[in-house]
């Protein structure tokens, strides 16, 4: 089992967690329609997942606001935010907050996701909840990017995500 922190205080972290060179886990996840939708549905682009605890915390919405911001030049890829949270919560911050160049996914019916992702809270306060982590998939689903946030507060390494993009 690994551990990230929040504000200093240790907080389990269950599932596995991808590595570097791996084939992407396959995923169900839930959009701001209330469809299912899985890896295999974005076959042949590049995929970004931003995997946030939840958009009504000040960084997780940085993160969505700056990846929605990169995601005007990225060619060929799809921004994923992931979260526990209400589909109907994820598009309303981003229609408030005018991001279009993501697409939110939501685990709350799929609770698999956390453990296959490695990025299940299951201690303290936000236990149930999503780790940060930022995930890049290229377009055979191999895992060319992979950050667990060792400090749940601080954001992801976005220079090393888009670098892993360029490569």
């Amino acid at each position: 089992m690994q551990s990230v922190t929040r504000g200093g205080v240790p907080v389990e972290v269950g599932g596995d967690f991808p590595v570097v060179g791996e084939t992407a886990p396959a995923f169900t996840l839930t959009n701001g329609e209330l469809e299912d939708v899985s890896l295999s549905d974005f076959a042949g682009r590049r995929k970004v997942l931003n995997i946030i605890p939840s958009v009504d915390t000040r960084t997780c919405a940085m993160s969505t606001r700056k990846f929605n911001e990169y995601g005007s030049g990225l060619d060929n890829t799809a921004v994923l935010i992931v979260s526990a949270d209400l589909p109907f919560a994820q598009s309303r911050f981003c229609g408030a907050e005018g991001l279009d160049r993501v697409i939110t996914l939501s685990c709350f019916r799929h609770p698999e996701f956390r453990e296959r992702y490695g990025v299940a809270l299951q201690s303290g306060v936000m236990a149930g909840l999503c780790a940060r982590a930022v995930i890049v998939i290229d377009e055979q689903d191999k895992v060319v990017h992979a950050e667990l946030v060792s400090e749940i507060k601080n954001e992801p390494n976005y220079d090393a995500a888009l670098e892993a993009l360029k490569a």
